[in-house]
């Protein structure tokens, strides 16, 4: 393609290869910049679709005759893209106990609110999972012990974080599971079978866990849940 020059040349340039490396450099640095620019994340200001995904968990604690229901609803922002991601939007909490309601209403409109601002959540998880109730906890089945309702709440939320990808789970490896299997039947053989928890009636309380499941093996206190171990 011919260009007609009707003004006159005041100077020039040969272009070089770095020259055309820079440019391309330049360009693609113009791209991202502009693909990050349209990148939708969670913000207070989002707008709520007519239609959300979500999920619901049924907690049943030894202090009520009636169980709660926590359902979480996630938006999918930059759908149909690379950057696409499932986020938390909102929180409701149902139950036929009526007794926690005030203070279950507050927890949910302040746990939504967390949610739509975007950014981290996960610390909401750690920080109701520390919370101790002044009456004393419970187990939950299979030995798992909760300080509070509203730790189990907290628990909940944790699960649903892992589900949408928000939250990693640490996977124990091969050898670990081994090595806990093997535990496990060495203290079988000891000291009997396992207790209805699936682990030894003598076993006491993992505070890394939260599962009853701490037994004495070798002179170390060891977890066969977890694997946490007093000796390091």
């Amino acid at each position: 393609m011919t260009h007609k020059i009707s003004k006159n040349i005041v100077g020039y340039k040969v272009l070089t290869p770095e020259d055309k490396v820079v440019a391309e450099a330049k360009t693609a640095e113009s791209q991202v910049q502009a693909d990050n620019l349209s990148v939708e994340s969670m913000h207070e200001n989002v707008e709520r679709p007519e239609v959300l995904l979500g999920s619901t968990y049924k907690i049943k604690t030894p202090q009520s005759e009636h169980a709660l229901y926590i359902t979480i609803n996630d938006m999918i922002l930059n759908a149909g893209t690379e950057h696409e991601e499932r986020r938390p939007y909102e929180i409701f909490i149902n139950s036929k106990n009526m007794e926690h309601f005030q203070w279950v209403l507050a927890l949910t409109r302040v746990i939504s609110a967390v949610f739509r601002k975007g950014g981290d959540a996960c610390f909401l998880v750690e920080e109701m999972k520390a919370v101790f109730d002044p009456r004393g906890g419970y187990f939950k089945k299979g030995g798992v012990y909760m300080p509070s309702l509203v730790a189990e709440i907290g628990h909940a939320i944790e699960s649903h974080l892992k589900h949408i990808g928000m939250i990693k789970p640490q996977a124990m490896s091969a050898h670990q599971i081994q090595f806990l299997a093997d535990k496990r039947k060495e203290f079988e053989v000891q000291h009997g079978e396992s207790g209805e928890t699936g682990f030894p009636d003598k076993a006491v309380l993992c505070t890394k866990c939260s599962t009853k499941a701490m037994v004495l093996m070798d002179g170390c206190m060891t977890c066969l849940n977890c694997g946490e171990s007093k000796c390091g």
